[in-house]
């Protein structure tokens, strides 16, 4: 796979991930590397997020999430999904 190709990848993060940051802590990164999606709290406790840009771009989202003290990432579950042609930003829902 081309490293500069678009992807579109959907994410479920368990552990300490509500009520730490996570998502204003996402929408910073992706907004400094250049990735639209969005992130969002779910009922059980976790956390699902969608990111669209390279894929080094996005690995490097995930570490500077994962950089945080307060933040602690007990599983993460990926897949890659369509992408989103007309997304222009990273939101927090």
């Amino acid at each position: 796979m081309n490293r500069h190709m678009i992807i579109r990848k959907h994410f479920r993060f368990t552990g300490r991930v509500q009520g730490v940051g996570f998502r204003y802590r996402a929408k910073y990164a992706a907004n400094g590397m250049g990735i639209t999606g969005w992130a969002k709290n779910e009922y059980d406790g976790s956390v699902e997020m969608e990111a669209q840009g390279t894929e080094e771009a996005i690995n490097m989202m995930l570490v500077m999430i994962n950089k945080s003290d307060y933040i602690v990432i007990d599983s993460i579950e990926s897949r890659q999904i369509p992408l989103e042609e007309h997304e222009s930003a990273f939101y927090v829902r």
